[in-house]
C-alpha cells in the first residue's frame, strides 16, 4: 500500500509545488506497475487527468488464488498468499478489481495482450467491463487496446510495430491534456 499512497504523494507534491500542472498529471505504468496505475486510479481519481494501464495486474485475489497461472506460484511472496485470512484482507484493500472507484473517475487507457503468459488477457479486460458496467455520466470514457497479433507482455514485435504502439499511446495522453492539434504542422 505504500507505492500506492507514496506515488499519490509524489503527484500531491509536484501539483502544490507547481512543478508539473495538476490538472494535467498523467499516469502510465506496465504489468506490476499497471497495478499501481489501477490501485491509484481508485485510490485518487481525482489527482490524474488521465492513466495509461499496461496488461495491468488488476484483480490481485482471483489472480493469485489461481497457482497455475504463470507466475502466481511465485509471487506470493511479493503479492501475498489470499488463502491467509490477513493477507486476503490486505490484497483486498488494494486490489483494482475490487475497488472500483465511486467518484468522477479520469480517462483510462487499459492494454491487454491476447498472447502475454504473464498477465492474462481476461483481466484488464474484465476489469474494463466493471468500469465500464458503473460508469455514471461524470466518468471519463474507458479505453481498452488488445494486443491479438504477435507480441505479448510488453505489447507488439518488432520495431517497427512496437514505435506504431508506443505513437499510440503517445497520442492517447496528448489528446486527453488537450495537447494533440500542436502535432500537427501549420
Amino acid at each position: 500500500m505504500n507505492t500506492f499512497t507514496d506515488f499519490i504523494d509524489v503527484a500531491d507534491t509536484l501539483a502544490s509545488e507547481r512543478v508539473v500542472d495538476g490538472d494535467r498529471i498523467v499516469s502510465r505504468g506496465l504489468s506490476a506497475g499497471g497495478l499501481l496505475q489501477g490501485a491509484v486510479y481508485s485510490l485518487r481519481p481525482d489527482r490524474w487527468h488521465a492513466v495509461v494501464a499496461e496488461v495491468p495486474f488488476v484483480d490481485v485475489v482471483t489472480t493469485m488464488f489461481d497457482l497455475s497461472i504463470p507466475l502466481s506460484a511465485t509471487e506470493v511472496d511479493e503479492w501475498g498468499d489470499p488463502r491467509k485470512p490477513d493477507d486476503f484482507e490486505y490484497m483486498l484493500s488494494y486490489s483494482p478489481f475490487d475497488n472500483v472507484p465511486t467518484d468522477a473517475r479520469p480517462i483510462l487507457l487499459a492494454t491487454g495482450a491476447l498472447h502475454d503468459p504473464r498477465v492474462m488477457v481476461y483481466e484488464p479486460a474484465k476489469w474494463v467491463a466493471k468500469l465500464r458496467a458503473s460508469a455514471t455520466d461524470q466518468d471519463a470514457e474507458v479505453l481498452f487496446r488488445v494486443e491479438t497479433g504477435e507480441g505479448g507482455h510488453v505489447g507488439p514485435t518488432g520495431r517497427y510495430a512496437h514505435l506504431e504502439y508506443e505513437a499510440e499511446v503517445a497520442a492517447f495522453i496528448l489528446n486527453a491534456v488537450g495537447k494533440a492539434n500542436e502535432l500537427t504542422p501549420n
